[in-house]
């Protein structure tokens, strides 16, 4: 590979990990994994060249033991199952609105307090941080309970033309908006107001569902249904073209172009990325330092942390499109850097997946009996809810999810590199600027996961 072609890709990946260190994470979940982490018992520059070394380890391996024939093999396996579907949606779909319900009364008239009010628990651990979790470990189960879609398609709607022109653009502005709204509100305290939320998002959401249809509404500008959606193309369970299941290796759905071949899909992957870290930054003692010096400095914690959320975001973006570029001119190829990037985008989602998983697990595990006990009697839950303390050595269980996400992330491009480029060589070299932004992001979640918890500052 020509000198040049090693600093272009240099440059863009140092330019990724100095976006991750300054932007941050969620008020709702900062922590939740950290109070169960534990010490590392080795030197974090060891740990995190370590980890960053594993990635790149597994690119050499996966170029020098693979070849175009075996990724095919192992991508092309499935088994395909009938299952009554239909059937069972229409059920599905009633119990989720019947829950919706629940959920606004229990978050309206329920306890004011935090680990009591079943709302509260349902919400960010039942289904933020545990059934998210199976929609990439299992498959994307969320159309059979979007209570939203129900209500959509049980009434008669305007079916106005969606304008092409917003393609999935309102669905980034919309995750974006819900993690910002996180940060600089007690969203995961305040039961009143996490249902006032709730509200005011069916409200949106049933508007625009009414006026432009459930089949354009949820599948260009709803976030929720979108990065479900996104996720699902992790799991191994998919649906098939002609009804029922199909069972893929995990992420060989991702070697397909994404579900909007379009700058809007690559723009709501690298969201979906950038709210993960965003989402485990705000919690760190080196956040804390930074927010306080920009706020002493006379900078508004109100526009402090959206400011780092949007440039944040737009660093990530930037990046990830010079990296296209770059693997442009690393594979020689023909190829538009915005057809690369459609093309490699997905390889992303399991990364995002993997740090999901780490940040949320040991919140989901911690909470769970405190949920149980709420739903037992919501209006009246136990004073003191019972949480499970984790061992020390849970917090290594994060770090393997982390590098197991990086590692699948590294085989998706791989594989995707093989079905885009001719030539073996080709398809290798092409892979050069997302390895390393790969590796240095690696580096980058695994500090985060290691780092010590503390509170966010000013929020």
């Amino acid at each position: 590979m020509r000198q040049s072609h090693v600093r272009l890709p240099v440059r863009a990946a140092f330019a990724l990990v100095a976006g991750t260190l300054f932007a941050g994470t969620a008020l709702a979940h900062g922590g939740g994994l950290r109070a169960a982490s534990g010490d590392l018992s080795v030197p974090t520059w060891l740990f995190l060249l370590t980890g960053g070394g594993v990635v790149g380890a597994s690119f050499l391996l996966a170029s020098f033991v693979t070849d175009r024939a075996f990724i095919r093999a192992v991508h092309g396996w499935r088994r395909v199952a009938d299952a009554p579907l239909d059937a069972a949606m229409a059920l599905t779909r009633v119990l989720s609105v019947a829950a919706l319900f629940g959920i606004v009364a229990i978050g309206l008239f329920g306890p004011e307090r935090m680990f009591r009010n079943a709302a509260i628990l349902l919400v960010w651990v039942g289904w933020w941080a545990g059934y998210v979790a199976t929609i990439y470990l299992v498959g994307n189960s969320w159309p059979a309970l979007n209570p939203w879609r129900a209500v959509a398609e049980w009434v008669p709607t305007l079916d106005r033309e969606y304008p092409e022109r917003l393609g999935a653009w309102p669905s980034v502005v919309g995750l974006l908006a819900v993690v910002w709204l996180e940060v600089v509100s007690p969203l995961a305290d305040d039961p009143r107001l996490l249902t006032w939320v709730i509200v005011g998002y069916s409200v949106v959401t049933l508007t625009g569902a009414l006026v432009f249809g459930p089949d354009a509404w949820f599948g260009k500008a709803d976030p929720v249904a979108r990065l479900c959606r996104y996720y699902g193309q992790v799991a191994p369970i998919q649906r098939a073209e002609g009804g029922g299941l199909e069972l893929r290796p995990p992420g060989a759905a991702l070697t397909d172009p994404l579900p909007d071949d379009g700058r809007d899909g690559v723009a709501f992957v690298v969201a979906i990325l950038w709210v993960t870290t965003y989402d485990g930054f705000v919690g760190t003692p080196l956040w804390g330092d930074i927010a306080r010096g920009a706020v002493g400095l006379g900078v508004p914690a109100v526009v402090l942390y959206p400011t780092a959320l949007l440039a944040g975001y737009a660093l990530f973006l930037g990046v990830y499109w010079l990296a296209s570029g770059f693997s442009r001119r690393t594979a020689e190829t023909y190829l538009k850097p915005d057809a690369i990037a459609r093309r490699f985008a997905p390889s992303l989602l399991p990364i995002a997946a993997g740090y999901h998983l780490a940040h949320f697990l040991g919140l989901s595990l911690s909470l769970s009996p405190a949920l149980v006990s709420a739903l037992s009697n919501p209006l009246q839950p136990p004073i003191n809810p019972s949480v499970i303390v984790l061992p020390d050595w849970f917090g290594m269980l994060a770090v393997a999810f982390v590098l197991l996400g990086h590692l699948l992330a590294v085989w998706v491009a791989h594989a995707s590199a093989y079905e885009v480029f001719p030539g073996r060589l080709q398809a290798i070299q092409s892979q050069y600027p997302f390895v390393v932004v790969m590796v240095l992001y690696t580096m980058s979640s695994l500090w985060i996961v290691s780092a010590p918890s503390a509170a966010p500052p000013f929020v």
